[in-house]
């Protein structure tokens, strides 16, 4: 069946989950979904491997994740317009090359061991993220019925899941080297050892970023030689840029949807990224590797949140779902704000259960109905993960200022009362 006629058929009778001949295909896109998680979560390990790295401090590290969303922010739209003229496979193939471009960017990084040369690597990488979440997203409305798309992408956002569970333990085995020095025992280094040291830290992230730049151009090539669905897209692609614009913004569900991605992104993104020194505040007893393993325990939480949700939808409408969701998140972040120990970690690591149908539901119910404007809106809610690059510098300087990272946790909580606030009214 082709693109066209699969197209076609919707006015006829409605299409499977998955259409026939595209099973292949779905899986290969679905993949995608895991490959950005990675890059995503591995950056959670970053933000405390290269404080003794490179020597930062925790609002200089949060940074990272600032350069990493300005990259989703800044691309995501001439991603669009890539996708809209050539088509969803193209965007997707410019997504991977600069992907594994971005990832072997580590390796001379690595070695001269500046930090303004890691966050360029990290930008690349984020472009190349930005064209593939462009693209993949709403690209499963191609593959089955529109009416079932909601579930579909919450089904390919559960590979997400899984990358983003396995990502903190491959970090936490490849990246973390396993050796912690108090900041006294830093202190009392000579110059040589202490470069010596760092040299040795900033060593561990080249083979997991050499093997990411190798799957990426692995999947690159499968997808070169993959027949997959060509979609609604090229219809009316002759219309005027600022055209479109206007049109997208008279709808509200569209503008609604990017402010409720900027706040969960901003919300998840926070969390994630400070889980490892909320850990070691928490429970300053427990080593780096095993609080690494603990958010990786979180992700699975994630990973099964979303097949549950799935699941969830064929009984509860996906907007009420998002809203009980939302509201649960807030509440469990105040208790890690302000709870002792074990029991604020516990109420972190639920978090991610209940964060697992943010993202695909604001995504899917924003470009509903949208058309031919689909890659523009998708633009328009890729480039809300900018909320990313927002909240773990803000969140950093709380830490700063406090001494501690269970009030930054207040910020996320913020967040969550806003997606609660798009979403409950639709129920």
């Amino acid at each position: 069946m082709s693109g066209e006629e699969l197209s076609g058929s919707r006015g006829a009778s409605p299409a499977p989950f998955i259409a026939h001949g595209y099973r292949w295909g779905f899986a290969l896109i679905a993949s995608l979904f895991f490959l950005w998680a990675i890059a995503n979560n591995f950056n959670d390990i970053l933000i405390r491997h290269f404080q003794k790295a490179l020597g930062l401090d925790r609002m200089q590290a949060g940074f990272i994740q600032f350069v990493f969303y300005i990259g989703y922010f800044v691309v995501a739209l001439p991603a669009g317009q890539v996708m809209r003229r050539f088509g969803y496979k193209a965007a997707i193939i410019t997504g991977l090359c600069f992907y594994a471009g971005g990832a072997l960017l580590f390796l001379p990084a690595s070695y001269v061991q500046t930090y303004s040369l890691f966050l360029t690597a990290l930008f690349v990488i984020a472009a190349g993220a930005a064209f593939l979440e462009t693209a993949a997203n709403p690209y499963i409305t191609a593959f089955g019925d529109p009416s079932r798309a909601p579930q579909r992408l919450n089904l390919a956002q559960s590979f997400n899941g899984f990358g983003a569970f396995v990502a903190p333990i491959i970090g936490g085995v490849l990246i973390f080297s396993g050796v912690e020095h108090s900041p006294e025992a830093l202190a009392a280094m000579s110059p040589v050892d202490l470069d010596a040291y760092r040299a040795m830290e900033a060593s561990t992230v080249r083979l997991p970023y050499a093997l990411l730049a190798a799957v990426a151009g692995f999947i690159a090539l499968a997808v070169i030689f993959t027949t997959l669905p060509k979609g609604d897209i090229e219809q009316g692609s002759d219309e005027a840029f600022g055209s479109q614009v206007r049109r997208l913004l008279s709808h509200r569900t569209l503008v609604m949807a990017v402010i409720a991605q900027f706040f969960y992104v901003a919300a998840q993104v926070g969390i994630w990224s400070y889980f490892v020194d909320f850990v070691k505040d928490a429970m300053p007893e427990v080593p780096e590797k095993q609080a690494a393993f603990m958010l990786s325990a979180s992700l699975i939480l994630f990973m099964v949140g979303r097949f549950v949700g799935t699941a969830l939808m064929t009984r509860v409408a996906p907007a009420r779902l998002l809203g009980i969701y939302a509201v649960t998140n807030a509440l469990l972040c105040a208790v890690a704000a302000f709870a002792p120990g074990q029991v604020a970690v516990g109420a972190l690591m639920l978090t991610s259960f209940f964060m697992s149908v943010m993202f695909p539901t604001i995504f899917a119910l924003g470009i509903d109905k949208l058309g031919t404007l689909v890659p523009l809106g998708s633009s328009f809610i890729i480039m809300a993960i900018i909320g990313g690059a927002i909240c773990p510098p803000l969140m950093g300087m709380v830490a700063v200022a406090t001494g501690t990272m269970q009030l930054a946790f207040l910020r996320p909580l913020i967040c969550f009362a806003v997606v609660a606030l798009y979403a409950l009214p639709k129920r």
